[in-house]
């Protein structure tokens, strides 16, 4: 008797874990799929109001200057810093071969490709990103966002639209800017240990690439900070009413943007890689 009451109990407790796992399983389906649509309805709800009338276009040159102005001297410091470590950290392998004379084309050519926008991309995903939620989802917290529903003012064209075209706008532009200081902190590595006049390592390094690596990069650029504008506006508008639902957004935003960036950044180096 008592084997079968310790297996009844044991068979009812087992039941029991395999209940709750099945409906834990289940809320999180539920989860993932009511985050999908309304991922998919905020995409919605923007693409619509960009294309309406009544754009602000008053807002999106402050958004463009505030994202230009608070990311310029972090991108200059990064970019020279970039171009600076790349050269003295390649330089002793191209003299091993006997191929000093390659290291201004090589270094442009990683900047210009590959590492100027996705490291461009990456500071600016922690900087814009985190402030794009933080900011919106204190206006969530204090019901700003609610006063302009209730106002009759449309949030998504006022507080979305300008910052999402904002970030897509200044985060090509701020790349292009960390390839030339990039190249200019190139040159400077170059002459820590030899003597490199700038037209000569320029002349080098603009000789290896072609426009065939400008626009791939800037086109995945245009589209690194649409990413970053969506996950920064998206985590701030959809913020909770708690005071900690702010650094939540925030830190979400970051995550989620780096995340993505480095995504849209494999997929366009297998297109363009087709292409050419």
């Amino acid at each position: 008797m008592k084997a079968v009451k310790s297996f009844s109990s044991y068979a009812k407790k087992r039941s029991i874990k395999m209940h709750d796992s099945t409906m834990e399983q289940g809320a999180s389906v539920r989860k993932f799929l009511v985050n999908v649509a309304d991922v998919s309805l905020f995409l919605v709800r923007f693409f619509r109001n960009t294309f309406s009338r009544g754009f602000e276009f008053r807002e999106l040159m402050k958004q463009c200057f505030q994202i230009g102005n608070k990311s310029f001297t972090l991108i200059s410091v990064t970019g020279l810093i970039i171009g600076l470590v790349l050269t003295i950290q390649s330089r002793p392998v191209l003299v091993d071969f006997g191929a000093e004379s390659m290291l201004p084309g090589m270094v442009a050519v990683s900047l210009i490709r590959e590492m100027g926008p996705v490291i461009t991309a990456l500071i600016c995903a922690g900087k814009i990103g985190s402030s794009m939620g933080a900011e919106l989802g204190s206006m969530r917290v204090t019901e700003q966002i609610d006063a302009m529903e209730v106002s009759s003012t449309n949030p998504i064209k006022y507080l979305i639209v300008p910052r999402v075209l904002a970030a897509t706008f200044m985060i090509p532009l701020l790349a292009l800017y960390a390839d030339a200081l990039g190249i200019l902190g190139s040159w400077a590595g170059a002459n820590i240990k030899g003597s490199v006049s700038f037209t000569l390592f320029i002349n080098q390094a603009f000789a290896s690439t072609s426009f065939m690596d400008f626009i791939p990069a800037v086109i995945k650029s245009f589209f690194f900070g649409m990413v970053i504008g969506l996950v920064g506006c998206y985590k701030g508008f959809n913020a909770g009413r708690g005071t900690e639902s702010v650094g939540i957004a925030a830190n979400s935003a970051v995550v989620t943007a780096s995340f993505l960036v480095i995504l849209v950044d494999l997929v366009a180096v297998q297109v363009t890689d087709l292409i050419r």
